[in-house]
Formats: structure tokens, sequence, C-alpha cells
């Protein structure tokens, strides 16, 4: 990449706009750091957001494959050129890192670098992060390479810009956590209505059969059939609540971990039988992976508490450069038809909404007694 003046600019308006289509921090991290590695034509890049114990919450490369990265080892503290960064929001640009006596060496597994160029990710005051590229790629003889004066200029640009995706991100994210939190204190709300309730007509019908043993063993009998039903459906809602207070582990585990141990809480908590397999499966976008969740806990609780399957099916597979889920019970099974024209959905229309909402397709297949098929595709990013 030739950075003139001309030149620049539209590489940088590119990186720019890549940087908006995401709302995830994760994925803007990723896109920044992949944005300045292109936009700069350097062989490495990385962004480090620095956490409050002088280590680094979150640390995302580019130009470092997923093999050497895990034999670098662990994470980098806040030292040397690093620390300048963030401590002093100044851009540090270097012929040779090496050179510098700030420099303290790196693990044996770290690529060798050598030409430096730094800038801190600033909002105002607040340093987010550390912004930085080594090895610049050029065709010109061995020392006479390095990053310029209009490379850290076009860096500086992205940096400011970056500074607003990441920030945008954060507030989504915390916008994200209120909603949850909001949910999840509507669930317990329902939950006690609702469990309360049953315990409320629980404990009427056990003192009704308790008065009616000694006078009128056959009714007392249908009394304790009704004791033994309501049970059942206090314990059915109580089941169904906790699944969805669990909080999602996405984050922390990434979605196939993420659906293996709903599949399992779910095997345990219900009479049907509930299976997950994942075959071949590739890191997605953070939305589309929370959308494919959602859609897999919307169809199973479809299948498990309406259906009256004996086996439900989740898998999830490889397709292209996205994924495929498939959620399969052998339950009674309705007509999707009638089901539109009833003016019922089964939570249709919210998991057509999630497909569509990025970029994926929903279809439903089913008929009486013979079960229900949903999946869902999505095309990567």
């Amino acid at each position: 990449m030739t950075n003139g003046p001309g030149a620049g600019i539209p590489a940088v308006s590119t990186a720019i706009l890549a940087m908006s289509r995401h709302l995830e921090v994760r994925d803007v991290l990723k896109t920044i750091v992949a944005s300045a590695r292109e936009l700069l034509d350097a062989e490495y890049a990385a962004l480090g957001v620095p956490d409050d114990h002088g280590g680094f919450a979150q640390f995302v490369v580019d130009g470092v494959s997923a093999e050497q990265w895990k034999a670098i080892g662990p994470l980098p503290r806040q030292h040397g050129i690093l620390a300048a960064m963030l401590h002093n929001a100044t851009p540090e640009r270097l012929a040779d890192v090496r050179a510098d006596p700030r420099f303290g060496g790196w693990p044996s597994a770290h690529p060798d670098m050598s030409d430096f160029l730094g800038l801190p990710v600033a909002d105002g005051d607040e340093i987010l992060g550390a912004l930085f590229l080594a090895n610049k790629r050029c065709s010109k003889p061995a020392g006479d390479c390095g990053f310029t004066e209009e490379d850290e200029r076009l860096l500086g640009i992205l940096a400011q810009h970056a500074a607003i995706a990441l920030t945008n991100a954060r507030l989504y994210e915390r916008s994200r956590e209120l909603t949850i939190a909001g949910e999840r204190a509507r669930l317990a709300h329902e939950l006690h209505d609702a469990v309360a309730q049953k315990l409320f007509s629980l404990r009427l019908t056990a003192q009704a059969a308790t008065a009616l043993v000694d006078r009128d063993p056959a009714r007392a009998k249908d009394e304790l059939h009704q004791v033994t039903a309501l049970a059942a459906e206090a314990a059915d809602e109580l089941r169904a609540a906790v699944i969805e207070l669990r909080p999602a582990a996405l984050d922390e585990d990434g979605l196939v971990a993420t659906l293996r141990s709903q599949a399992q809480v779910l095997d345990r908590a219900h009479c049907a039988h509930v299976t997950f397999a994942a075959h071949s499966v590739r890191a997605l976008p953070a939305a589309q992976e929370e959308a494919l969740l959602r859609v897999a806990q919307e169809a199973l609780h479809n299948a498990l508490r309406h259906s009256g399957a004996e086996r439900v099916e989740v898998t999830l597979t490889r397709d292209g450069q996205g994924a495929l889920l498939r959620i399969a019970d052998d339950g009674c099974g309705f007509d999707p038809g009638a089901v539109r024209r009833a003016g019922r959905h089964l939570g249709l229309v919210s998991m057509r909404d999630r497909a569509s909402g990025v970029g994926g397709k929903l279809t439903v297949e089913s008929e009486p007694g013979k079960g229900t098929t949903v999946e869902m595709e999505v095309p990567g990013g």
C-alpha cells in the first residue's frame, strides 16, 4: 500500500466504515486492529485495553496465528513502551523497537519485530487502549523501511474514530446488560406469581384431600391426583424459569460450549432426551452467535413445553463461512398454516426476526404427528 496524500484518506474512510458496522466490543477491537494493519501495510498489529491491575483486560492481535499466540504465553503487562502510550498518551514511532532503552525483550515464541508505530486510543482524557503496529512491509532494502510521519497521521485519524467506535460499543453492551437485567427481574416476578399461585392451589387441594380421606375416599383420591398434577406444573414452572434466568455464557465459553451446556441442563430437567452435536463450527460474529443461541432456546422451549417429544436433537454445523443450526423433535407437530391463521406464533415471528436481523434465514417444517424441525442459517462474518 502506498500512503500518499490522496491514497490514505479513502483507505481510512473504508476502515472507519468497517468499524461502524459492529456493536460488540470484541468485534470492534478486532476490526480496529485488522483495519490498522491493512491501512499501513504492516506485518503485525495489536490493541490492548488496560485493566486496573497493571495488565490488560483485552488484547487483540492481527498477523499472529492462533498457534503462535498460544505459544507466546500470558498477556503482556503494562510496561516499557506500552506503559508510556497508556500513561502519557504519547505516540511512539521507532525505527527499531529493540534498540529503545525501554524495550524489555519478549518471550521466545514471540515474532521478531523492528520498526514500530504506536498510538493511544483516547476518549477525551480517558485512555481506552494502546494501538500499535510493527514491521512495515515495503520493497526497499533492509534498513530503509519503516513507518513514516504520514503513517502516524493516518493512524491518528483511525485512532480517533476507533475511540468513538469503542465507546459506542461499550454503551451498547451496557444498554444490553441493563435490558437483560430488566428482563431477568420481570421473569423473576412472573416466576414468583406463577409458582406462588400453583403452591397456593396445591395447599388447598391437599387440605381438601385430608378432609375427605375418611368420609369419601374416592373423592380424596381424585384430589390427591390433582395434587400430583399441580406439583408437576409447579416444578415445570421452576425448571423453565431457571433456564431463562441462567446467564448466557457466550462471551466466556463460546456458542458451542453454551449450547452443549444448555442441552445438558434441559436433558436433566425434562423427560425428553435432549442431545447436542457440533461439526467443524468456526467462530462467528458475536451478534450472530447470540441470535443462534436465542433461536435455539425458543425452539427448545416449544419442543419441550408443547410437543410432547421424547427426543429433541440440536445440531450446529459449519455452512461455508457461516453456520446451520437445526433443532428437530419427534413430538406431535403442528400445521404452520393453521397456527398463523389462528394468530398463534409459538415464537416463530421473534425467531424469524432474530434470523433476518443478522442476515440469516429461518425455516420451520412440521405437520401433525410428524414432529418439528427448525433450521436457521447465518452467513458468517
